[in-house]
């Protein structure tokens, strides 16, 4: 292609948190351009929000429903190539519908829906139309977890038997949802959060590494769900116990009661011969333990080809020794949806690297582990069947 991508936003104005986050992600490799946005229900705040990123008024729009409805009716060298979608969980599955009926791919925030049933809806529209759906699991996007990934898939550690994974943050160890603080107010609102708190919101990332990484699905599992501080609705900490198709067994772990904790993810992976350690705090290092030998630290970078896998160096983008956060690594989830677009436009395969982002399937999973998670927790049984 000798174009940028265009996008379109729904939410993500000024006074927003995560949109930002998306806009700055999909421009890090000028392969996207923001072309429109409805970034807010407040109209002030949409007018003034296209104002600040120089979109022109014509293509501000104050709704969702007008925005996907006009574009489709532009000419094809000018409408949006897809739509992002920044909302509250409430708020993904009509935008996200509504866009992909009229022609237009879909990158979507996590958790993918706000019920499962509204996730295999978009699963079969996706599905049905062809359209690429795009599901920003962040972490999948870090170059080190990636090699993880290629290193378990690979076999060298054998037959995988434990999966360790941990997500503890301290953030909602008061209640801040009644102090103004506008993340903790939705993410704590079963009303537009969804039935879980914690699990919904970190605990699907945990689950989606698990799986990510080992190449595992979970089968079965065994949930513990808490609210810690008083007065809350949903819960803020809960541990799970896992089982997988491949004969693993899992621990997950996930509170935002962890007080003094950042954003501390964490996974761990056994095998018959070795395992490996990955901290989202440290994303470049990951630690590679052997059943006979030292351990060795693999670090990232796009001079380590020759030691990396190809999925790996694909997405880093400096030498050894620059860190790359955050940012790149939610940089690669767009990049490589950019790049599986693109392709698609030209008429060509894209490269197996591409090709490696998460989409509806994910998404469906995530609700599901949702769903299993808060069944399980509310069940006597010690173990449930995990149901998709």
């Amino acid at each position: 292609m000798n174009r940028k991508l265009r996008m379109g936003m729904v939410g993500g104005g000024k006074d927003a948190f995560i949109g930002a986050v998306h806009r700055i992600a999909a421009n890090m490799d000028g392969l996207i351009e923001l072309a429109c946005g409805a970034l807010s229900i407040n109209p002030e705040i949409a007018k003034e929000s296209g104002e600040m990123l120089f979109l022109p008024a014509s293509r501000t729009y104050l709704t969702y429903e007008e925005m996907i409805e006009k574009e489709a009716k532009l000419p094809a060298d000018v409408r949006m190539d897809f739509l992002t979608i920044v909302t509250p969980n409430f708020a993904h599955f009509a935008p996200a519908m509504m866009a992909l009926e009229n022609g237009f791919h879909v990158v979507i925030e996590k958790p993918m829906t706000f019920t499962l049933e509204e996730a295999k809806l978009l699963k079969k529209k996706a599905e049905e139309t062809g359209l690429i759906l795009c599901l920003t699991h962040t972490y999948s996007g870090y170059p080190m977890v990636k090699q993880a990934k290629a290193m378990v898939a690979d076999g060298v550690f054998g037959k995988i038997r434990k999966v360790w994974v941990e997500y503890p943050q301290g953030w909602l160890s008061q209640l801040s949802e009644r102090e103004g603080n506008k993340q903790a107010a939705w993410r704590t609102d079963p009303k537009r959060s969804g039935k879980s708190g914690c699990m919904g919101d970190i605990g699907t990332h945990a689950a989606h590494l698990a799986e990510y990484i080992s190449g595992a699905r979970i089968t079965q599992l065994c949930a513990d769900l808490n609210i810690m501080v008083e007065g809350r609705s949903l819960d803020d900490d809960g541990n799970v116990l896992l089982k997988f198709d491949n004969g693993a067994a899992g621990v997950l772990m996930a509170s935002q009661v962890a007080a003094g904790e950042e954003n501390a993810l964490k996974i761990r992976v056994y095998g018959e011969k070795g395992g490996l350690e990955w901290a989202q705090q440290e994303p470049n290092t990951l630690l590679v333990k052997w059943l006979d030998k030292p351990t060795q630290i693999l670090r990232a970078g796009a001079n380590y080809g020759d030691r990396l896998s190809s999925f790996a160096t694909h997405n880093c983008r400096t030498p050894g020794g620059h860190p790359e956060g955050y940012l790149e690594a939610f940089g690669n989830i767009y990049r490589n949806f950019a790049l599986t677009l693109s392709a698609r436009i030209d008429g060509k395969t894209p490269s197996k690297e591409a090709l490696d982002f998460p989409s509806f399937d994910d998404g469906v999973r995530g609700m599901a582990f949702i769903d299993n998670v808060v069944n399980s927790a509310a069940s006597s049984q010690k173990w449930t069947e995990f149901i998709v």
